[in-house]
């Protein structure tokens, strides 16, 4: 996992990244996974499809595993949410 290539998307107004945020229960705050592509294309997809709006307000970066993990703990992200599909979207939830 970390010598791969992944592709996040990041707001080009503020620099914040796209991600899933899940409540766990009415008294505690909301967790964040930071949204991972595995392709380029595939990160495109997703905005076109969910957000065609708004899709000019992003952009895709690639990341290696290794700066993924300091974008983690920087950002106080819970782990990744893997994209396996992006017209579904299947995402698979990993905790780092």
């Amino acid at each position: 996992m970390l010598s791969q290539i992944y592709y996040i998307v990041r707001s080009k107004v503020d620099g914040k990244y796209l991600v899933a945020r899940i409540n766990k229960g009415e008294d505690e705050r909301p967790v964040s996974y930071l949204l991972v592509f595995p392709e380029n294309f595939e990160a495109l997809s997703y905005l076109n499809t969910h957000s065609s709006d708004v899709s000019d307000r992003f952009i895709v970066e690639s990341t290696s595993g290794n700066q993924l993990k300091a974008i983690l703990q920087r950002w106080d992200f819970q782990g990744i949410g893997l994209v396996k599909d992006p017209l579904i979207p299947r995402i698979e939830f990993l905790s780092m």
